[in-house]
């Protein structure tokens, strides 16, 4: 019978490590942004900063003018859409020089933690869990009836002879 570990123990455990890998991933990666000169490119066809503007401009001044219509509303949600589009779009990610050693650090912490997190969390998903004392007595009852009621039949068989 496999022993249950403290779960708490293990969930706070897991939770350290994934915490420890993102900050330490972190600390590894440079972010740049060129939205503020690039633009950014859609279809093959270049459109600067000033461009993706435009709907939500229209928008704004449409919004105010109509009291609040319906295309209104989605004129100016579309610009509002195009602009975070926009900034990710145009965002680079960068991984900085880091040894084989402290990537595999960096794995190991991230996957190890989300996998302990995964392990608790999700453990009565797939029914299986580890015997509680309740369980184990239930067991143990069952097979005492099992037992008492093989005993009882062979009784009646020795008594009907």
């Amino acid at each position: 019978m496999k022993k249950s570990g403290n779960e708490l123990l293990q969930f706070l455990a897991g939770l350290a490590m994934l915490i420890a890998g993102l900050f330490i991933l972190s600390q590894k990666v440079m972010v740049y942004s060129g939205f503020w000169g690039y633009g950014f490119t859609v279809g093959g066809m270049h459109l600067s900063n000033g461009l993706i503007m435009i709907p939500f401009i229209i928008g704004i001044v449409w919004l105010f003018a109509s009291d609040g219509s319906l295309g209104a509303k989605l004129c100016t949600a579309a610009g509002v859409l195009i602009i975070i589009l926009a900034i990710i779009m145009t965002t680079n990610i960068r991984l900085v020089h880091v040894t084989l050693f402290e990537w595999i650090v960096i794995l190991v912490l991230i996957f190890g933690g989300a996998g302990l997190l995964a392990k608790l969390l999700f453990a009565g998903r797939g029914g299986t869990h580890a015997p509680t004392t309740r369980d184990s007595e239930i067991g143990r009852t069952s097979d005492r009836v099992d037992a008492i009621e093989e005993e009882l039949k062979r009784i009646k068989k020795e008594e009907q002879k």
